[in-house]
């Protein structure tokens, strides 16, 4: 999104974001910038880390957010004291961004399918194709070059970037942005052998003794139901379920090439971060955070509020509130300490090699004795 050409004080700033305000209040801020590329003094310089502190002796910016008062003692006419930087990012971004460029109603080139239902404050884009018995709610966008196929459900105030494809009966609550070509609703990966196959054998007695001759596709009659105020980052896979549906809880947010299994369900205000994968039936509780490549196996429950560490492998169900790392992931503390056990071993073995040799001369003294 870009920002938004406005003209704000620096005082009605604070009180939006819950800031201190120091200095002159009446200076009017019309953009937000990195202290070094400032080019007027209406640019509200962001200096809340302290690297960014020095620069402030150099920018055109007659203002400035700090995160502290002693911060506040620059050129500058006017600061804003924040206590949580990141927090105070968020509201300042939301005040100053815009929507992207979109198509006020229905665009001549868009299809869409005389069943569906769209409210008339809804607008859609270019080279979209809207299904049979598709429902689009007020005040949705929906960008250029999407699918929503039949019988498909958006809400009200959604936005849906370009190229997403949200498949047949999927549901999608209020508030709800998928970012570009993700898709929503793709079948699960779900087969069977008609006898048991390589796997079974291999899970039961550690050796391969059958073989599959024959892979037969179980299909998803399910769906994808994905609540209110969910954020779903660009290129994510959520596949729909086999007989009930795969669910994303309220104010989830999914990061960038996120793959999200069939029949799983994702708690409420979850943060699944980039290339996490989460396997089938697998049930993530509310408020968890998936770092960065983490993958959860199949069929396993992790706990609410638990935190999984990047490139962690779980493969065994967490109790709530677990700090866990490494594959496979356990007890955080624990996975560190062997790790650096690990890293010691060299020494380890230097110095071991040392007192076979101290052993070996005192062996040889023994014997000349």
């Amino acid at each position: 999104m870009n920002q938004n050409h406005i003209s704000i004080s620096l005082s009605e700033l604070a009180e939006k974001i819950g800031a201190r305000l120091i200095g002159d209040g009446k200076i009017e801020i019309s953009r937000l910038v990195h202290p070094a590329e400032a080019e007027k003094e209406s640019d509200l310089a962001l200096a809340t880390e302290r690297r960014f502190l020095e620069l402030l002796t150099e920018t055109t910016a007659i203002a400035a957010v700090v995160a502290s008062a002693q911060s506040a003692v620059g050129p500058q006419r006017g600061y804003l004291v924040v206590e949580r930087s990141r927090y105070a990012m968020a509201k300042l971004i939301d005040i100053f961004s815009s929507a992207p460029h979109f198509f006020t109603g229905i665009h001549p080139n868009a299809f869409v399918d005389e069943t569906a239902e769209i409210s008339d404050k809804a607008s859609i884009g270019p080279m979209t194709c809207i299904g049979p018995g598709v429902r689009v709610g007020a005040n949705t966008v929906i960008l250029d070059n999407v699918t929503l196929s039949a019988d498909a459900s958006i809400g009200e105030s959604c936005l849906v970037y370009s190229g997403v494809r949200i498949g047949e009966r999927v549901k999608i609550g209020d508030g709800v942005i998928c970012q570009p070509n993700s898709v929503i609703g793709s079948d699960g990966f779900s087969y069977v052998t008609p006898n048991p196959g390589s796997v079974e054998s291999a899970k039961a007695s550690g050796q391969v003794n059958s073989i599959n001759s024959q892979i037969v596709r179980i299909h998803s009659l399910g769906t994808v139901i994905v609540e209110d105020n969910v954020e779903i980052g660009a290129n994510v896979t959520i596949d729909r379920g086999t007989i009930s549906a795969t669910r994303i809880g309220k104010n989830s947010k999914l990061d960038n090439q996120v793959h999200i299994a069939h029949n799983v369900v994702v708690g409420e205000n979850c943060m699944l971060c980039g290339q996490v994968g989460v396997a089938g039936s697998s049930i993530i509780g509310d408020r968890v955070v998936l770092a960065g490549q983490a993958g959860v196996s199949d069929h396993v429950t992790i706990g609410s509020d638990s935190v999984v560490a990047g490139k962690s492998g779980v493969g065994r169900s967490l109790k709530p509130r677990s700090v866990v790392a490494g594959y496979p992931a356990r007890d955080k503390a624990a996975a560190f300490q062997e790790i650096a056990t690990i890293r010691r071993l060299g020494s380890f073995m230097e110095d071991l090699k040392a007192v076979k040799n101290r052993l070996s001369i005192l062996e040889n003294n023994k014997n000349k004795d």
